[in-house]
């Protein structure tokens, strides 16, 4: 550990990206940020975002004699002068522009210097792609000065003194602690640093760069040269991040973890921080926090030396364009040095190996290269096992190009058990084949080779399969008039309480009508998603359900609540690829006998199930009810039942003293009947639910099998429905007097569906005596009767409200919860 520079002031390091600097608002609100802290402070940035970039540009172009160059140069320092007057002024501003003219002039010397070699050394660019960092830094400074705050520029490059060796920079600390105090030395009233970060120097006076994540590096060293309290890193995103967010919705901010935690997800391609970042902070146990420059009220992630042990599995991280080696054979087995020789080859050949893995068989060591070395490691491999290739000792080097590596990590992960298990039953559960796995004795991290194209796919199943509730459902609604819009106002509101009471997760992520649809990655607004219809895509259903169907949501469900034929011949399809299916559409389970079987049998076993509940008598336990009873032995004799909430409130209605005529003209008005009351009066409804009781008994009934008497006439069958309305009348006389005959023996009339055992289905208008339980039904009652073996003499009797959005969402919402129990 190196002595501090200044123990008597308790340092804070804060860095800023390019992001975090890339216009005048930006800087402005950096500095806001710093000004809101406590002194003293060292800022370490970044050149403002896309700077570098068109520097390394100027340092490509010089040795090709570009006639571009100059006006490119120009550009860029037009573009700077341009920042500088819009946040800078008077002699601040003076001097920050001379400086600017200045670097440009060398910048300039420089250019024309690779120009005449007619090649751009690593030395040159290095040199050229640090001045953005100056520029930045000088901008900030100004800024802060012209707030009243003692600031000063720390050019890095005469400060830090690094060498770069194979495993990356490495601190001369004598040397940068000696620079450093003599900087302090001649600045010691600052009580702001701003530190360049990303460059630096070597031993001999050569300006160099810290690479990859250089800017973070820098505020890494300087925090451990100051002993600093915390280094903060102000970047894009609210920290740390579960997984990738751009290939995984669900990624969660991370509220802690260790550096050992830090340092695997860094490793495998996190992102947000670097290895070599770590490293000084690790030395000097210097807390390191992530957080967002736009949104500083957030509280980032704290990296330290525990996490916060609230999961055992922090993050998932993947490495791509990885090729996998296999080196194979039977003479291999019980050689002592034979992964000294293959490992001694790639390293002379200058390969990188990522992951080793070898059975205790010894049979064959398996290893992954980045993908452009992958040629290099064969050729390697071979050269060196040439003889035993030759002898048939070793069998072959095999090369899997286009793979990825997939990481768990969490130090919590040792020592519990299941980790494994439900990390690869979710590749699995998604079809993604493990290639080759790793695992340290640590336990700290599990990794695995899939195929590159697998690679989201696995990344997702696997963060799903820790981070996701079990019970969390994707689900896609076909159909948003009556029922399918109660249905989504009902899971608004009940879909928090689900959540917090019985960890069940409903994610509506698609809402399709016949001409409009709308997605979303997690969830729809169900708030808002009436206005939002209003400007989805057309409607495609097979991209709807590809959509709605993931492979990282344990479960999917389509809710087809329209009753289109069109829609319903999909079920089939859907439950095939694995989504489960609810419903209150009769139209497929009264298609022909082959199909309801088909539909019967696609929801068979484990997988994806089929319900439709509420495809008779809307939210009442029909169905399940004759489910149990069968399914517990007993012998179904016969159902009966009102099974149309229409047909039920119109002969509660009808007393004689209206007619029949008007009943049905009011009922219309008040939206009890279809827009076209004949659809109701036609029987055909009914019958449709008398097919799906008599199959649900294991009748094979066909539709066209049930005897209907409808009740509309056979004049009025055709026509538009204002016509039908207004020559209704014409046959009241004879609709009272079947009322009145029938008021004569004391019974009253209802329309009612039967099955019997022998398969003789009918729909009717019956009468039936006053002290029946038909008789004693109230408003849109459905009622339903089974006489069975055990319910013979006293049958059984469902009753309850049968019609309406409110009763039918409900019942298709039960359904939505049955897929989770």
């Amino acid at each position: 550990m190196e002595p501090n520079v200044s123990a008597s002031d308790d340092w804070q390091v804060h860095k800023f990206g390019g992001t975090s600097l890339a216009d005048p608002d930006r800087i402005r609100h950096v500095a806001s940020l710093l000004d809101a802290r406590e002194l003293p402070l060292t800022v370490v940035v970044s050149a403002m975002s896309g700077i570098t970039d068109r520097l390394l540009d100027l340092a490509d172009l010089a040795p090709t004699e570009d006639a571009a160059l100059a006006d490119r140069l120009q550009a860029l320092r037009d573009d700077q002068r341009a920042v500088v007057t819009e946040l800078l002024t008077g002699e601040t501003a003076t001097a920050t522009l001379r400086a600017l003219d200045e670097d440009v002039e060398d910048l300039a010397d420089v250019l024309r210097a690779t120009r005449l070699m007619g090649t751009a050394p690593s030395t040159t660019r290095d040199l050229v792609a640090g001045y953005g960092e100056l520029w930045s830094a000088r901008l900030l400074d100004g800024v802060l000065r012209s707030r009243g705050i003692s600031a000063a520029v720390c050019d890095a490059r005469k400060v830090l003194v690094v060498s770069h060796e194979e495993l990356g920079p490495v601190v001369d600390w004598p040397a940068t602690r000696d620079r450093f105090a003599d900087w302090r030395a001649t600045h010691a009233d600052a009580d702001v640093i701003v530190a360049t970060g990303f460059i630096a120097t070597t031993p001999d006076g050569v300006p160099t760069t810290l690479g990859r994540n250089g800017s973070d590096h820098s505020a890494a060293l300087f925090a451990a040269l100051l002993e600093a309290e915390a280094l903060t890193i102000w970047t894009d995103t609210d920290g740390v991040m579960s997984a990738d967010p751009r290939y995984v919705p669900d990624a969660r901010r991370l509220d802690a973890l260790s550096y050992e935690e830090a340092m695997e997800m860094a490793y495998f391609g996190a992102g947000i921080i670097h290895p070599h970042t770590l490293a000084p902070a690790v030395d000097h146990e210097i807390p390191i926090t992530i957080r967002n420059t736009f949104a500083p009220d957030r509280p980032g992630t704290r990296i330290h030396l525990d996490g916060d042990g609230a999961t055992a599995v922090k993050g998932f991280s993947t490495i791509d364009d990885v090729a996998l080696l296999n080196l194979e054979g039977s003479g291999m087995i019980g050689v002592p040095g034979i992964a000294r020789r293959l490992f001694d080859a790639l390293e002379d050949n200058g390969v990188s190996v990522i992951l080793i893995s070898q059975g205790s068989s010894e049979h064959s060591i398996c290893f992954a290269v980045p993908q452009p070395q992958a040629e290099v490691a064969r050729e390697a491999a071979e050269q060196a096992f040439y003889a035993e290739l030759d002898r048939g000792q070793i069998q072959r080097v095999d090369v899997t190009p286009n793979c990825s590596i997939l990481a768990v990590v969490g130090d919590q992960m040792a020592g519990t058990p299941g980790i494994a298990a439900t990390f690869f039953g979710a590749l699995g559960e998604a079809s993604v084949n493990v290639r080759t796995i790793a695992q340290g004795s640590s336990e700290r991290n599990i990794s695995a080779v899939v195929d590159g194209d697998d690679a989201r796919r696995a990344l997702r199943a696997a963060h799903a399969g820790f981070y996701l509730s079990n019970r969390t459902l994707s689900i896609g609604v076909v159909g948003a008039g009556n029922v399918g819009a109660a249905l989504l106002d009902q899971i608004e509101a009940q879909a928090e309480r689900l959540r917090e009471e019985q960890d069940i997760d409903l994610r509506v992520r698609g809402i399709a009508t016949s001409s409009k649809m709308l997605r979303a990655e997690q969830s729809l607004d169900l708030s808002t998603w009436r206005d939002a219809l209003t400007d989805g895509t057309p409607t495609d259903l097979d991209a709807f359900v590809d959509h709605v169907q993931t492979e990282y949501h344990p479960h999917t469900v389509i809710v087809d609540c329209t009753a289109s034929e069109v829609v319903a011949r999909n079920y089939e399809a859907w439950l095939d690829r694995g989504s489960h299916v609810i419903t209150p559409n009769k139209k497929a389970n009264t298609d022909s006998w082959d199909t309801y079987r088909a539909l019967q049998a696609a929801s068979r076993g484990p997988g994806p199930r089929y319900l439709y509940e509420t495809t008779v008598g809307a939210g009442l336990p029909i169905l399940q009810t004759l489910n149990s009873l069968t399914e517990t032995g007993d012998q179904v004799h016969q159902i009966e039942g009102i099974l149309s909430g229409t047909l039920s409130y119109l002969f509660n209605a009808f007393d004689g003293d209206r007619s029949f005529s008007t009943i049905l003209r009011q009922a219309k008005d008040a939206g009890f009947t279809e827009p076209d009351p004949r659809d109701d009066l036609s029987g055909m409804d009914v019958a449709r639910k008398v097919v799906i009781l008599a199959r649900e008994m294991g009748l094979p009934l066909e539709l066209d099998e049930v005897e209907v008497e409808g009740l509309v006439p056979d004049a009025l069958t055709d026509g538009p429905v204002d016509a039908f309305l207004e020559r209704l009348p014409e046959h009241d006389a004879a609709m009272t007097k079947i009322l009145r005959d029938a008021q004569a023996e004391n019974k009253v009339l209802r329309f009612v569906g039967s099955v019997t055992q022998d398969g003789e289905a009918s729909v009717r208008l019956r009468r039936y005596p006053a002290d029946h339980a038909f008789a004693r039904i109230n408003h849109t009652d459905n009622i339903v009767r089974f006489q069975t073996d055990r319910y013979d003499e006293t049958p059984l009797i469902v009753q309850g409200p049968g019609a309406g959005p409110q009763v039918t969402a409900a019942g298709v919402f039960t359904d939505l919860l049955r897929l989770m129990s």
